[in-house]
Order: structure tokens, then C-alpha cells, then sequence
């Protein structure tokens, strides 16, 4: 199990290092030419469903014992809500289910509470990754096998049993189901019904606030960026009046540029007219910032706000989760992505801090992994300048990354 809020209460890993593992699944389809599907789980009222009982009897479970468990105790105790209407407030009820949802705790209570879950899916042969009450299961298997949607069906109605035994409610109707067909094999239509309701295949999901769709193309996604930021930027536009240049830019770096950085690793390795679109919506925020027209040439603009363009701000991030990988701060599985670059024997460039780039072909094969994590980011990695790469810390590695890039789109 990955699970990104852990169960020692420690700090939660970012939200694009859990969706960067989808695109492992272009390395199971290029390697054994098998077939891959996602199901995303969707839960009804989760945070308010959750037992105190059984969620105490599950702490104890992982030996969490003494002014600790105490301390839980006390957490949950004594908790009650009222309903106000008009100006009138009923009267309180004691709560005996439920965790705070908006609280820092909410979230780490709920996985420690779901924790027995993953042997549930485990025993389907289902690998599967959790945030908070978001739970993705994968299954990579040969086209020929048939079996599939029994497998996902018995599994959907074990996890569905299991939700029923601790006071969860798994909702079939709003549960997502995605293909990812090998190259060159038939895509699967294959709906699966579990307790009455059928959990039919989609083009795409939306997961997280990342639209995927079953080619991996993320199109639609950048499509809804784009609408999204458009929007925002129409209704800024409407009062430049009211606006410093200052308060403009704070407005759109936080309505605007925030949604064009969400996860934008993932769409690392696309070609520049699949991103164009959001190129011109960062062009068109620029503009506004300094309440330019539409064809003002953007790149001084740029330069100026000390914006990045997108294929560097996607280049950016991708090395800083590489930088995290090789010291070994990420995630496991990103970080069996990348290998360090050992010459076999001692040399000057051991210390050059390089990493293993596999070959961009898949062998046997006339197509290429270019797009993949591991081939890509490697790339990009060695191209750095040795100073970057050997970056101390992270702050210092995100400043030098940052200063580099810079120089190199706009100097």
C-alpha cells in the first residue's frame, strides 16, 4: 500500500508524486504489451461515517498505546453539533461517529482507519495507492485474459463488504473504471456489476482535480485548465480599475498560475502543441498583469515577472521530484524509477551526481518510451550543470534549477 498521508503522522507527500505512478503504466504496456486498468473509488460522507470505536480498537491494533492512545481518546470524546435555522439553534447531540474533516488530524485518522483495507484489495492481486478517502486500484494483465471483470467484480464486492463492517458506504454509481489498452491491442468494453449497479468503462476520470483519460494524452485536462483559467482571467479583466499592478499579479498568480502548476509533471514528455494552450493562457496573464494588449509581444513581459514558461515550469518540476527521489525523500515508487549513475570503475565523474538514462526504444519494438518518468527525467537530469545537480539541499537545488532554466529561455 502507498499510502501519502502515513500512518506515523508524519508529513504528507505532494499530491503530483502519487499521480506520477499512472504513468508507469505506459512501462507495463511497452514491456510485456499488457493491458492496464484504474479504478477510482468513490465514498459517500467518509470523514462522517467513521466509528470511534472501531477507529480506537484499530490504534491499539498498531500498538498505539499509553498517554497516546489517551490522547486520541480524548480527541474524539465529547463531540456534538447543533442545526441552526432562522435565528434558532436546536439542541446538541452527541456525535459518536465522524472525524473533522477541515482538521490536520481528519484526514491521518480516516487512513489509519482504512489501513486493513489494503489486505482486502491485495488479496485480488490489486496494487493500489491512498489519499485521505481516495483510493485508486491498478491491475496490469494480458490481453488474453478473460477473467478481468470477474476479478474487479469480486473484488469491488469484498471492498464493498468490508466498507459495510465499518460503517463506510462505497458508491458504485460515481466508482470510475479505466482501460489502458497496449499498443496495437482492442480496447475493452467490459462492464462490471456488483450488488445491482454496473461499473461501466469511461474515456476519461477526473481524479484529484486531474482529468485522465485512457490514452494518457491528457487532453481533456489541459482543455479544462484552460477553460478554467480563462474564465478567471475574464472576470480579473473586469476590474482593472479597482487594481494595482501589485494586487493584479497576486490575483493571478493565485486564481491563474496555481492551476497551471497543479500536477503539471504529468505532462512531462508532450509534444509543444499539446501544451500550446496553456502557453497562451500564461501569454494572456502576463499581458493583463501590465495591461498590455492581445498581440504585445510576451517574452520581456515574462521575463519580468520572473515567470517561467510552461514547458520549463513542467521541466522544473519533474527535476525537483527526481532531486527528491535520488536522496531518497520521495516516495518508493518513484524512486525505484531512477538509478544513479555508477561507472564501473572509480572515475572523476562519480562524483558528477548523474543518473541512468534507459534507452528511449523498447526492445523488439518500434515504439518509443520517450514520455516515460524514467527515461525522460534522467535526460533532463544529466543535461544540468553539475552545480545543480549536486545541490546540497533542496531549497538551494529549486533556486540554482530555477536560475538555470531562467537563463536558458531568456538569455
Amino acid at each position: 500500500m502507498t499510502c501519502l498521508i502515513p500512518t506515523n503522522l508524519g508529513s504528507e507527500q505532494a499530491t503530483p508524486q502519487r499521480l506520477l505512478s499512472l504513468r508507469s503504466l505506459r512501462l507495463f504496456t511497452g514491456k510485456s504489451r499488457s493491458l492496464s486498468s484504474v479504478l477510482l473509488l468513490d465514498l459517500s460522507a467518509a470523514f462522517d461515517t467513521v466509528d470511534h470505536r472501531i477507529l480506537l480498537s484499530s490504534l491499539v491494533e498498531m500498538e498505539i498505546s499509553g498517554s497516546a492512545l489517551t490522547w486520541f481518546e480524548s480527541y474524539l470524546a465529547d463531540r456534538s453539533y447543533q442545526v441552526a435555522w432562522r435565528g434558532s439553534l436546536s439542541s446538541p447531540h452527541t456525535l459518536s461517529t465522524g472525524v473533522p474533516q477541515g482538521s490536520v488530524l481528519g484526514p491521518v485518522l480516516f487512513s489509519l482507519y482504512t489501513k486493513s483495507l489494503g489486505s482486502v484489495i491485495s488479496a485480488h492481486g490489486f496494487s493500489y495507492h491512498c489519499y485521505a478517502d481516495d483510493t485508486q486500484l491498478f491491475l496490469s494483465f494480458p490481453p488474453s485474459d478473460t477473467q478481468v471483470p470477474a476479478r474487479i467484480s469480486a473484488c469491488l464486492a469484498d471492498i464493498s463488504a468490508w466498507m459495510s463492517t465499518h460503517h463506510l458506504k462505497l458508491n458504485l454509481g460515481k466508482t470510475e473504471l479505466l482501460f489502458f489498452p497496449a499498443k496495437g491491442s482492442p480496447t475493452i468494453d467490459a462492464s462490471i456489476t456488483v450488488e445491482g449497479s454496473i461499473v461501466s468503462p469511461s474515456q476519461s476520470a477526473r481524479s484529484l482535480g486531474v482529468t485522465l483519460d485512457n490514452q494518457l494524452c491528457f487532453s481533456s485536462h489541459i482543455s479544462a485548465i484552460t477553460w478554467t483559467c480563462r474564465f478567471s482571467l475574464h472576470n480579473i479583466r473586469r476590474i482593472p480599475p479597482f487594481l494595482t499592478q501589485e494586487a493584479t499579479q497576486l490575483l493571478v498568480q493565485a486564481l491563474v498560475i496555481s492551476r497551471l502548476d497543479y500536477c503539471n509533471s504529468l505532462l512531462a514528455g508532450l509534444p509543444a502543441c499539446a501544451i500550446k494552450p496553456l502557453q497562451l493562457v500564461q501569454n494572456a496573464a502576463a499581458r493583463l498583469v501590465f495591461n498590455q494588449p492581445k498581440f504585445t509581444h510576451v517574452t520581456p513581459l515574462l521575463s519580468s515577472l520572473h515567470w517561467l514558461p510552461i514547458a520549463a515550469r513542467i521541466r522544473f518540476k519533474s527535476l525537483v521530484l527526481a532531486f527528491q527521489a535520488a536522496r531518497g525523500t520521495a516516495p518508493p515508487y518513484l524512486q525505484s524509477l531512477i538509478t544513479p549513475d555508477t561507472p564501473p570503475r572509480l572515475l572523476r565523474s562519480a562524483s558528477s551526481g548523474k543518473l541512468t538514462a534507459p534507452s528511449l526504444w523498447v526492445p523488439g519494438s518500434r515504439s518509443s518510451r520517450s514520455r516515460l518518468f524514467s527515461v525522460l527525467v534522467p535526460r533532463w537530469w544529466n543535461d544540468l550543470p553539475q552545480s545543480v545537480r549536486t545541490a546540497e539541499s533542496l531549497p538551494i537545488f529549486r533556486k540554482r534549477l530555477k536560475t538555470h532554466l531562467f537563463r536558458l529561455h531568456y538569455h
